[in-house]
């Protein structure tokens, strides 16, 4: 039987329940701005009825808010996140390569192809009066033009691949700076859910900081039900490794590597370790976001690897490569010294190697091991590097070191078949510069049956030796985009420019510059034509792969947009609705008010109108 005052009761209910939704709807109203605020709701049902005896069985006993609930759909939150990695994957990628094509950007006088058609001009120009000496400084000139600005995007891709490094770094901090505080959240949602409220606004803080965490790498979490506890577990992976988990995370550290894998990178590039000593998947394709777009740009190399079979002994600090990727000294890109090869499994620091090229052209290689074999190895496959199918830095640098090799390496063979204006042998025209003692290197010509070291050669002081001509005695492979220069013996005396065969035949005679000259259009040079063609062909790449990228990121970009708007339509504070909803409840609470007012007559009536 219910009280006589149950009506009161049942009045004073609904004048709560109404209090409370006000207030959640004027919570969602002050935040209206917030960043990552979802907007809130009062689940309200009737209350528990009361069984009567009485023909009309149950009575109902008013209202009960049984909780403050989020409006959100975690199924766009997934979308949003999904799409987030892939727009961090391609933002970070184009802001590199605009910056790469800025680099190799050509203009009307300056640029890479113009710089070697200035150069190629000169040449030309030289061919209508070989004998004068004005004519002669500004074709050494030219040249010189042409190799500083190969140095220079050398250096600018240095530049950028230390930038993208300090980036890695950056990132993995912050993604371990956003594990910390899931982490953190995880403790304080739970601590208060144990209590039967919902932590609603740090579970907006803790999505806030997954959407961050998404474009940096991609994700995944997952939260289910603790057993026999009314607290959760929240986990979070990327690329299938626990990040966090609950209140525990992992975190990633950025460690400066003593070796390197491509012969023009700078030193110290990071390596990637999980916390607990984990290797760090960094060429993982699934990995996404900012992070894999740094690691490909500062690493990648358009799967260009060298491999090959390996073999050595027990004991032995020297390990021979046959049957390689690389049977070609222009493209050879190995570090000369304090590179690591992976043998199998095991990965093996070498200080230096050694190469034999045999009649056939087929290279051997001899790498000094830094420490002795721990078994034999037959035939067993070894690679120095990883195989990454994007064009990155490092391809970049590898594509302006091939072409200066092959250019030099032909433009050099027919300089030095000729005499000079003295009528003194030709020398190489274009050299690398030895960065110890800035020397000139003096080449020997590419042939079959020849043999080099990665490394020139020193006495016992590790002084570099200089040969009787005051050059240091070295291979093509020591030529880089970042050494490549024009001889010094030739911009001190430009008439040291050879343009003929033989000087007795007069002064006039040009019949080596004629070579020089047609060699910049001569299609069998490269394998993709001729030497104008493969600069051409280079820029434009450049270009291909920016524009692409740029494209990606816009589309995705209107892709991400489009998302969060659906997310925002149903999670966002539409304060028009909200106005509605506190009129609808202030309508309420006073329908409310007025029962209690019209329960508290009757009372009146019957305690002291009737003097019971």
């Amino acid at each position: 039987m219910p009280s006589t005052f149950f009506g009161l009761s049942i009045s004073t209910s609904g004048l709560y329940a109404s209090q409370v939704a006000m207030n959640t709807t004027s919570h969602n109203i002050s935040n209206a701005n917030t960043t990552g605020y979802t907007r809130q709701e009062a689940s309200a049902a009737a209350s528990v009825p009361i069984s009567l005896t009485s023909s009309y069985g149950m009575v109902g006993t008013g209202v009960d808010v049984n909780s403050i609930t989020q409006v959100r759909n975690e199924y766009y939150d997934l979308k949003y996140r999904d799409n987030s990695t892939i727009y961090g994957y391609y933002s970070t990628q184009e802001h590199f390569l605009l910056s790469i094509e800025d680099y190799f950007k050509e203009t009307n006088s300056e640029g890479l192809t113009a710089t070697f058609s200035n150069f190629s001009e000169a040449l030309s120009e030289l061919q209508k009066s070989a004998g004068d000496t004005t004519m002669r400084t500004q074709t050494a000139s030219m040249a010189e033009g042409f190799t500083e600005f190969v140095n220079y995007l050398g250096i600018s891709l240095q530049t950028l691949q230390k930038e993208a490094n300090s980036e890695i770094k950056n990132t993995t901090d912050a993604i371990n700076s956003i594990a910390e505080q899931i982490a953190s959240l995880n403790k304080q949602i739970n601590t208060i859910e144990m209590t039967g409220q919902n932590a609603n606004d740090l579970r907006d803080s803790r999505n806030v900081l997954l959407d961050r965490l998404s474009e940096y790498v991609k994700i995944t979490s997952n939260e289910y039900d603790s057993p026999n506890s009314r607290s959760t577990t929240f986990e979070v992976r990327i690329d299938g490794k626990l990040l966090v988990d609950n209140y525990e995370y992992s975190t990633l550290e950025c460690v400066p590597s003593e070796t390197k894998t491509n012969q023009c990178d700078v030193d110290g590039l990071y390596d990637v370790y999980w916390s607990d000593g984990q290797s760090f998947n960094e060429s993982s394709p699934s990995l996404g976001g900012t992070l894999q777009a740094l690691f490909e740009l500062r690493d990648g190399n358009n799967q260009e690897v060298f491999s090959g079979n390996s073999n050595g002994t027990l004991g032995s600090t020297t390990l021979t490569i046959t049957d390689s990727t690389c049977n070609d000294i222009t493209k050879l890109n190995l570090p000369e010294k304090d590179g690591l090869i992976k043998v199998g499994n095991k990965e093996c620091a070498y200080d230096s190697f050694d190469v034999t090229v045999d009649a056939a052209g087929n290279y051997t290689y001899t790498f000094q091991l830094s420490e002795p074999l721990a078994t034999d190895v037959t035939d067993v496959s070894a690679q120095v590097g990883r195989s990454i199918s994007f064009k990155g830095i490092p391809y970049y640098m590898n594509q302006l070191t091939e072409f200066a090799r092959t250019y030099s390496s032909e433009f050099n063979k027919l300089h030095n078949s000729g005499e000079d204006l003295n009528g003194v042998q030709g020398v190489d025209f274009f050299v690398g510069t030895d960065p110890t003692t800035e020397c000139d290197y003096e080449f020997g010509e590419l042939k079959a049956g020849f043999s080099f070291s990665s490394l020139v050669a020193t006495d016992a002081a590790g002084n570099v030796i200089k040969n009787a001509n005051g050059y240091v005695d070295a291979s093509y492979y020591n030529m880089t985009c970042l050494n490549f220069a024009v001889s010094k013996t030739v911009t001190e005396d430009p008439d040291r420019i050879v343009t003929c065969e033989k000087r007795d035949n007069g002064i006039e005679e040009k019949n080596i510059l004629e070579k020089l000259v047609a060699l910049k259009t001569d299609t069998t040079v490269f394998s993709v034509g001729s030497p104008a063609g493969f600069l051409e062909t280079f820029t434009s790449d450049i270009g291909t792969d920016t524009k692409k990228s740029s494209m990606f990121t816009s589309s995705q970009s209107n892709i991400l947009k489009s998302i969060d708007t659906q997310r925002m339509s149903i999670s966002s504070v539409d304060t028009d609705e909200e106005s509605m909803n506190l009129v609808r409840y202030q309508n309420a609470y006073n329908l409310s008010s007025k029962a209690i007012q019209t329960m508290n007559e009757l009372y009146d009536v019957l305690i002291n109108g009737l003097g019971i």
